[in-house]
């Protein structure tokens, strides 16, 4: 297995870890690699969700505002304003479970989904009952086969034991990062490719079958199942009052093994690396948020913790939860390419920026890892990062002019010797494990 972001870990490879100071919540009692708790097992921990009928219980609604929870999948949305969006829409709403985790350093929502489904899809269903939906569909990312496994296994025993009142679907998404985009589900659900649509409207407006639809990462829901059993005060013990709670963060490259670890908001980035087994001065740089996140020095990033707030002023955000730790050995240039090139290659196809912009990008980015006219790659780098800002049907152009700017930036005495035509570090980004 390499230590690189482009690469994916298997959910049975994970190591999983809790901060030292925390007690567990997802990650309570959580089976083994290869184990799955059964919905008898679910039970004795977690009761059932109501039934789903007509017209929705806004006190669902009203519990989930109290607790504060905001959405694990990247964009930190606070989750009982979309319940109340989508519920006071015409017709009745859809639900749609986002498990595609198309971020390829996170393992999270497929170690949720392949050991403890029951706890995303009682979460789904609560949702469903607050709103008053008429269905859910459980989107999995097609390349983890024990996460859709363990979904449909799932599946299986509460079709078997109960009724929710609702029918609930599952849907297997492609390995491809912009499949995973809202708009890309609600089109692959409706008959089509999963590639984003042009908006508005958004999902929440007209979504599946032209009904509102809400859209939540797998670990929101499965924080929902947590809170509706235990209550929004406790939800509030762990974390901070402007970002309550705990979420699951997947650490990788500079560590002896691949983690996810449940921690809260305040935790620090520093501490979370040295309790994993990391060492802080063999690190060259951070990567925040995953392939669609921000580059961080170490000196920024040993300073932070994993919170918004604390992020935000450093042009970062704690996102769908990856923190990828960059060796010192590694090659930051060679790093920022090897991305900028999987940008080029996962990109929708449908817009100008990323059909001429990213592979452009991608391939001055190659030219200054290869010190081959280094010189003036960079203006023009510069330049089109600029130009496509903004300009995507999609977000997914941004997150390429965030990523490749940052890790110049990061990666700026490394640009320079590129720039002389040497290069202090090995010529790649791939590391082992």
């Amino acid at each position: 297995m390499e230590a690189h972001p482009e690469n994916r870990v298997d959910p049975r490879d994970w190591t999983v870890s809790v901060a030292s100071s925390l007690t567990p919540r997802l990650s309570a009692d959580l089976p083994a690699a290869g184990s799955f708790r059964t919905l008898a097992e679910h039970r004795t921990i977690y009761p059932a969700p109501p039934r789903v009928r007509k017209g929705g219980d806004p006190r669902l609604i009203e519990e989930i505002e109290r607790a504060g929870i905001t959405g694990r999948g990247g964009a930190n949305f606070p989750a009982y304003l979309k319940w109340k969006v989508v519920a006071s829409g015409r017709g009745r709403p859809m639900v749609i479970v986002n498990g595609s985790e198309g971020e390829p350093a996170s393992g999270k929502d497929a170690l949720l989904m392949s050991r403890v489904p029951h706890l995303i899809i009682d979460g789904a269903v609560y949702a469903a009952a607050a709103i008053g939906a008429e269905r859910i569909y459980v989107c999995v990312g097609g390349h983890s086969a024990s996460a859709v496994s363990g979904i449909e296994r799932a599946l299986e025993e509460r079709h078997e034991s109960e009724d929710a009142g609702i029918p609930i679907e599952v849907r297997i998404v492609p390995d491809r990062y912009v499949a995973g985009e809202e708009r890309s589900l609600v089109h692959m659900i409706n008959g089509g490719p999963a590639i984003p649509t042009s908006v508005p409207p958004r999902p929440f407006e007209r979504g599946v079958n032209k009904r509102p639809t809400l859209i939540h990462n797998a670990e929101t829901l499965a924080h929902v199942t947590t809170i509706m059993a235990n209550g929004a005060n406790w939800y509030r013990l762990a974390g901070t009052s402007d970002e309550p709670g705990t979420r699951l963060v997947s650490l990788s490259g500079a560590l002896p093994r691949p983690v996810i670890s449940e921690v809260e908001a305040g935790a620090s980035l520093r501490g979370a690396l040295e309790a994993n087994g990391g060492d802080p001065s063999l690190v060259s740089g951070v990567l925040i948020g995953g392939n669609f996140g921000t580059w961080l020095s170490p000196q920024e990033a040993f300073e932070a913790q994993l919170s918004v707030a604390s992020l935000k002023p450093m042009g970062a955000s704690p996102g769908c939860g990856v923190l990828f730790f960059l060796p010192s050995d590694v090659c930051g240039v060679a790093t920022v390419a090897d991305i900028a090139d999987w940008y080029s290659r996962e990109s929708a196809g449908q817009c100008g920026p990323c059909v001429f912009g990213l592979e452009t990008i991608a391939t001055a980015m190659r030219a200054v890892d290869s010190a081959s006219n280094a010189n003036s790659m960079l203006p023009r780098i510069e330049r089109l990062t600029s130009d496509i800002r903004g300009r995507g049907g999609c977000k997914f152009p941004d997150g390429a002019a965030q990523m490749v700017e940052s890790g110049l930036k990061v990666f700026a005495e490394e640009v320079r010797l590129h720039r002389a035509g040497r290069c202090t570090t090995r010529q790649t980004s791939e590391v082992a494990l």
